[in-house]
């Protein structure tokens, strides 16, 4: 028996992406000033499938680790192709400060959702109370 039904994992997941695209956001408002810093971004796994599936990859050997095998549906990616300052950094801070505006939002709508879930899950055990 399934205690949680599948919009739990989701949103777990989704809570995890936003995490994760928190720490990777103020890292770039963190390195703004750094000298070569390149910034980062997250981004979910199917956008890069497209790209990796044109790869050709073989494993030659069975201990091999396969290429395509990840638990998590989205991962880091450094912007390379853009410039914003003359000491060869592409961080803009308006832009991250952006960011993080829309991810904190989107966060806490996740979290308000899982506590409607979990709020639904104690009516029931309480007996409808």
């Amino acid at each position: 028996m399934k205690l949680f039904d599948q919009t739990m994992n989701t949103l777990e997941q989704s809570l995890n992406y936003a995490t994760k695209r928190n720490a990777v956001i103020t890292n770039n408002i963190a390195n703004v000033d750094t000298p070569n810093y390149k910034s980062q971004d997250v981004v979910f796994k199917h956008a890069l499938n497209d790209e990796i599936s044109k790869l050709e990859t073989k494993r030659t050997h069975p201990k091999h680790i396969p290429f395509l095998e990840d638990n998590e549906p989205f991962r880091t990616i450094t912007k390379k192709n853009t410039l914003y300052n003359h000491n060869q950094n592409n961080v803009d801070m308006d832009k991250e400060m952006s960011d993080l505006a829309k991810n904190q939002i989107y966060y806490r709508s996740l979290i308000d959702r899982m506590n409607g879930k979990l709020s639904n899950l104690q009516t029931v055990i309480r007996g409808g109370r």
